[in-house]
C-alpha cells in the first residue's frame, strides 16, 4: 500500500491509520530530510527483528537509530549531557544522527549495543507520525544492492514496487535524497563526527 503525504495539512485520519499500523507492529517506509528510510514503532521488539532480517543485519553489532518528535523526548530514551543537549539544540531538527548512550526504556535489542542513534529530522511527515504514536520510530536506510539504480531508494513508486510486499505502508513524500545524515558520536566528553553527510554541524 502506498500513501501520499505532504509536509503540511495532512488528513488526521490518514496519519492515524499509519499510527495504527505502527502500534499494531507494522513496518513502514517514509521520507526524512536525507534519504527514504524503513522503520517501525521503536518500543516493539518483533517488528525491529523483522527489519533486521529484511536488511540482513545483526542488531547486536549494527547501530540502530530512532527518530524522536523533538528534543524534549530524547532524554526519555538516551542519556544526554548538558553540552550534548546544547549541541543538539543548535542543530536539530536537521540531517544529523547523534550517537548517545541508550536508556533502559528502549527494548532489549537496543540495550545489547548500549548506544543508540538519535534523529530529529527536518521533515514534518515522520515527526508528526512520531507525535501520533507518542513514541520514537526505529529508522534505518533502505537496502540497496551493489550496482542497483539509486531510483529504487529515492522514487516512492519504485520503492513501493521493490519493497511493497515486505512492508505495510510506503509513504510517498516526493523524491528522496541520496546523501545520508551526518553522524556525531556524543558518548564521550568531546563530540566527534564519525561520518560527514548532508548536515554541516554548528559546533
Amino acid at each position: 500500500m502506498i500513501t501520499k503525504l505532504y509536509n503540511k495539512n495532512n488528513s488526521i485520519d490518514t496519519l492515524q491509520a499509519i499510527a495504527d499500523v505502527l502500534n499494531d507492529g507494522g513496518i513502514i517506509i517514509y521520507p526524512t530530510d536525507t534519504m527514504y528510510a524503513i522503520g517501525c514503532h521503536a518500543l516493539k521488539e518483533r517488528p525491529i527483528e523483522r527489519i533486521c532480517k529484511l536488511k540482513k543485519i545483526d542488531p547486536r553489532k549494527h547501530h540502530l537509530s530512532i527518530i524522536c518528535y523533538d528534543l524534549s523526548t530524547i532524554s526519555e530514551y538516551a542519556k544526554v549531557s548538558n553540552n550534548t543537549f546544547k549541541l543538539m539544540k543548535r542543530n536539530l531538527p536537521g540531517p544529523f544522527t547523534f550517537i548517545l548512550k541508550a536508556d533502559s526504556r528502549l527494548p532489549k535489542i537496543f540495550r545489547n549495543r548500549k548506544e543508540v542513534g538519535i534523529r530529529v529530522p527536518d521533515n514534518d511527515i515522520i515527526r508528526e507520525i512520531c507525535k501520533m504514536i507518542d513514541a520514537p520510530i526505529l529508522s534505518t536506510t533502505l537496502p540497496l544492492e551493489d550496482g542497483e539504480d539509486l531510483e529504487y531508494v529515492t522514487d516512492p513508486e519504485l520503492i513501493h514496487e521493490k519493497f511493497g510486499r515486505e512492508v505495510d505502508i510506503v509513504i510517498d513524500g516526493g523524491i528522496g535524497g541520496i546523501e545520508p545524515s551526518t553522524v556525531v558520536n556524543c558518548c564521550e566528553d568531546e563530540a566527534e563526527i564519525v561520518r560527514q553527510g548532508k548536515g554541516i554541524l554548528d559546533e
